[in-house]
């Protein structure tokens, strides 16, 4: 799970027109997606203010819904975001985004739709599909909005889902560095990078939810840069607990200028849809 990146580059566009803070963009071992025990679920996640690096931002607060459907051959998954920002005027601004996919099991084929607005104005909307030619294979997205445009995907693309179970693998096996490419659709430009760095390898631990508390987690750490070898500038950087179903939870959103936290307030596993 993550917020979508271009909505973290209009938060900030909207706001101040700061820029996210220089990153290294440092080479790492990359790994396949590997099987993982991902499972459908519900959850609702309340956003608050953690940290601002200037008086641009003095508020700000909000809610993320998120949804993972078993459709029997692919993952169907929705996530809206609402958030109010207040600048330093006083002014509150509306923020709010809803992004929708279909991922096939096998990694291989995407669909995509995200519409962002502010203040009911429709600021960013891609819709497309996706499609790679092998597992760790090249491929190619196509995109209906903005424009209809095709871009090619590298090998070595992962979709979303996929994307993070290769990362509670590669946890599972005491990795601690990837980078791994990324396509979920939310930016027109295509493909992203991501590095991701694993923290650990956490055994059960009794918690709130008791679907939760049998399993192992992981906390990491992950930046999301436009896709070549000269991106130095992180476009959204985020920090999460994931459970070993691909569950995520005390989500840290960091947008250069600011940082959020997401709360998991409600959750609930689903049945399959088949």
């Amino acid at each position: 799970m993550r917020l979508p990146a271009a909505l973290g580059a209009l938060l900030l566009t909207a706001i101040c027109g700061v820029q996210p803070a220089l990153a290294a963009n440092t080479a790492a071992p990359t790994a396949p997606a590997l099987p993982s025990p991902l499972i459908a679920h519900k959850a609702l996640y309340s956003l608050t203010l953690d940290s601002a690096k200037s008086n641009d931002v003095v508020a700000a607060r909000g809610t993320m819904g998120y949804e993972v459907t078993d459709a029997c051959d692919g993952w169907a998954v929705r996530q809206r975001l609402n958030m109010t920002i207040t600048n330093a005027d006083g002014q509150d601004i509306q923020m709010a985004s809803d992004y929708a996919t279909w991922e096939s099991k096998d990694g291989l084929k995407f669909r995509y739709h995200m519409r962002q607005t502010t203040d009911t104005a429709v600021t960013s909307q891609t819709d497309g599909e996706a499609s790679l030619q092998k597992v760790g294979g090249p491929g190619e997205a196509h995109y209906n909005s903005p424009h209809d445009t095709t871009s090619a995907l590298p090998a070595g693309t992962l979709f979303p889902m996929a994307h993070t179970a290769a990362i509670i693998a590669a946890a599972r096996d005491k990795k601690h560095f990837l980078a791994l490419p990324l396509f979920d659709g939310t930016d027109e430009n295509g493909v992203e990078d991501s590095f991701i760095v694993v923290i650990d390898w956490k055994p059960p631990t009794p918690n709130k939810w008791p679907t939760l508390s049998p399993l192992p987690s992981t906390k990491v750490n992950i930046a999301f840069f436009d896709h070549g070898p000269d991106s130095m500038m992180p476009s959204y950087e985020v920090a999460m607990r994931y459970w070993e179903n691909g569950v995520a939870d005390d989500m840290k959103m960091n947008f250069g200028e600011f940082v959020m936290n997401a709360k998991m307030q409600e959750f609930a596993p689903q049945p399959h849809r088949c």
